[in-house]
């Protein structure tokens, strides 16, 4: 289904287990799009440049490929529990995403997880957290940003993981 410019809502039978790597990307008017409990994995660049798409719901994925997100400019709602780590880029450039809750299934938030989520202006982490690395650029050019809780599970901070978060005006790091 990659590049059908027309194509606006997808309902995936519960047959699926896997969504392969680019299969809705560059879908430009998809808005909407029902991922059954079965589906386990999203591919590489799966929803690329999906710029309609305002909202997704992932309840049983463990594993989000890099870039499967990656400009979806109009995404304001993501809602997932069971993934172990959100990949490279794979929310990068989702302009209207204002907050995310990371579950406590996930153990790392890889290089440019959130790069450029320029309103995304809350980030929770739900308890008990299990994030232990907070890799480079992770949350760059979160603008709107103005506080940050890391949580205790939390054991590397990389390079630049905050740079360009201009409104962060707070960050609270446990002593232990």
């Amino acid at each position: 289904f990659e590049g059908c410019k027309s194509l606006i809502q997808i309902s995936i039978p519960s047959t699926i287990n896997i969504i392969e790597d680019r299969v809705f990307s560059g879908c430009i008017k998809l808005t909407r799009i029902e991922i059954p409990s079965s589906v386990t994995k999203i591919g590489k660049n799966a929803f690329y440049g999906c710029s309609k798409l305002e909202r997704i719901s992932i309840l049983s994925v463990t594993e989000i490929g890099e870039r499967a997100f990656y400009k979806c400019s109009s995404l304001k709602q993501i809602i997932f529990y069971n993934v172990t780590a959100i990949g490279e880029s794979t929310f990068e450039g989702c302009s209207s995403l204002t907050q995310i809750v990371i579950p406590n299934s996930v153990t790392e938030i890889k290089t440019k997880a959130f790069y450029g989520c320029s309103s995304l202006a809350q980030i929770s982490f739900e308890i008990p957290s299990s994030v232990a690395l907070i890799d480079e650029y992770a949350f760059e050019g979160c603008s709107r940003l103005t506080l940050v809780s890391i949580p205790s599970s939390v054991t590397e901070i990389r390079d630049s993981s905050f740079s360009g978060c201009t409104s962060l005006t707070r960050i609270s790091i446990p002593s232990s």
